[in-house]
């Protein structure tokens, strides 16, 4: 399934959004459209995706030459022996996603952050240079990977008093040549995630009552058929989630979605 999106032009680097929010932007950071007008065609040599897991919703993942964390907590011991960050997604404000103290022990220079608006709201001003916030729906591009925000939220939509009010987080889809990664932040079984196509490998939590149930996460990933699904974020306020399960009714489902069991709790006592 892997598609190569034929680019409008190779751009400076960092460039292109579209409906981003008010974080670090320049007029020539704009691109009306980042993936361009071309039609599809088939990409025979696609890079490996290799995801190394930190802990709950970290996690470093290596793509070809280029490195990016995901939710960086835990402070720099964390990371100890893992290649720097060409950038970094946060999905949200909540401590298990963003930490300051850990950013801030990184080493940054030449790093960029995405982030949701609320997020670049509680980051330092020194971190603006290298911050660009973007709105559910938005696109951008750092070195060769376009990178959209989806949205994540808590159902029923309109609860006021929802953990994760829908338009507050990000979740992205990271894509180069035509391999898309898919991670969902914390969300439940919605629209935008069963409406996703081409999704080469998703990242999908599953812990209760932050997120959504087994069921409903194993429901949801049958709905867009991914290649291959990594259970994460699955602790809870009752324990860990049961994602042999989850693998168990995807397979039943489509015995055609890879599902990959990392180790996100190293310290977890059985």
């Amino acid at each position: 399934m892997k598609y190569l999106f034929t680019l409008l032009a190779v751009g400076i680097l960092f460039t292109g959004c579209k409906n981003e929010g008010n974080g670090n932007q320049t007029e020539d950071a704009m691109e009306e459209n980042p993936y361009g007008e071309g039609k599809n065609v088939l990409e025979a040599d696609s890079l490996d995706i290799d995801i190394q897991p930190i802990s709950h919703a970290t996690a470093v993942v290596n793509w070809g030459d280029a490195t990016f964390y995901i939710d960086p907590v835990g402070g720099a011991e964390a990371f100890e022996g893992k290649e720097k960050p060409d950038f970094i997604l946060i999905t949200d404000i909540d401590g298990d996603h963003m930490n300051v103290e850990t950013l801030q022990a990184l080493d940054l220079e030449n790093v960029h952050i995405i982030v949701p608006q609320a997020v670049h709201d509680e980051l330092p001003g020194e971190m603006d240079d290298i911050v660009r916030a973007l709105e559910n729906g938005a696109t951008t591009r750092v070195l060769d990977f376009f990178i959209e925000s989806i949205p994540m939220y808590n159902l029923p939509e309109d609860d006021p008093d929802s953990r994760h009010p829908k338009g507050r987080g990000n979740g992205y889809v990271v894509e180069k040549n035509g391999q898309r990664l898919y991670i969902a932040g914390d969300t439940e079984n919605i629209p935008e995630m069963r409406e996703l196509e081409n999704i080469e490998i998703a990242l999908i939590p599953m812990n209760m009552p932050y997120t959504m149930t087994v069921e409903d996460a194993a429901e949801g990933v049958l709905a867009f058929a991914p290649e291959k699904v990594i259970p994460y974020h699955y602790r809870g306020e009752d324990g860990y989630a049961d994602v042999e399960k989850f693998k168990e009714l995807v397979n039943e489902g489509n015995k055609d979605i890879e599902v990959e069991l990392l180790e996100w709790y190293p310290d977890r006592e059985e």
